[in-house]
């Protein structure tokens, strides 16, 4: 499978998942690539992300398949030549790796207080986040439903600068998966005294179920 390491970054991280889609073929086509499509009515482009980032998410680490006619190479600097700032192709490989491996993915959380940070607020969401469960409204395929994502959330780590919280958090990636926000929601939850003023996300990496970087 060909694939493409992008990253998604300053006014970029509000592009919708489709737009970026949409984004990604004109920026093949201007390269002087042509995507391989599908055959019927309506052919599409065999061109998809492996995990869709939320909008208002930064990420370094998103990777992109897609299929071409031709057996050319493509370097990063084809792409990025065409492509609009805050979008960048960081590496073009092949890999065998099925996306079903993908499982894990480590997150920042900048959490910004306009009145500075309360006291003791970094070791309350540290023990909610690491405590034996935690529920939260999580979209399912039923719809909206509590959903305890204790089970989802690997491993945090919390440091407080001046006047914002720096959470790092090695969460579930898919199969189930857990959105970075969720966090901040049960932060608003059970800690209401504790609410970030802001939030900045951001995906930091991937990883394999044996913890080891996927691509």
């Amino acid at each position: 499978m060909r694939r493409m390491l992008l990253e998604k970054t300053g006014t970029a991280i509000w592009m919708s998942h489709l737009d970026l889609m949409r984004l990604m073929q004109r920026a093949f086509r201007r390269a002087g690539v042509v995507l391989h499509h599908s055959q019927g009515y309506t052919p599409h482009a065999y061109v998809s992300m492996l995990l869709p980032l939320s909008v208002g998410t930064e990420s370094v680490c998103e990777i992109m398949e897609y299929e071409i006619d031709a057996d050319i190479a493509i370097e990063p600097k084809d792409m990025n030549a065409v492509l609009p700032q805050g979008v960048r192709v960081l590496k073009v490989y092949e890999s065998d790796r099925k996306a079903k491996f993908l499982t894990e993915l480590s997150a920042s959380l900048t959490m910004l207080y306009d009145r500075g940070v309360p006291d003791g607020a970094a070791q309350r969401i540290g023990a909610l986040l690491n405590g034996e469960s935690l529920l939260v409204e999580k979209r399912t395929k039923r719809g909206m439903d509590e959903t305890d994502v204790r089970p989802m959330i690997h491993n945090t780590e919390l440091t407080v600068v001046e006047d914002r919280i720096l959470l790092t958090a090695r969460i579930s990636a898919q199969n189930p998966s857990l959105n970075p926000a969720l966090l901040t929601t049960a932060i608003e939850r059970y800690l209401p005294q504790d609410k970030p003023d802001f939030v900045r996300y951001r995906r930091l990496e991937v990883y394999d179920e044996n913890g080891e970087i996927f691509r």
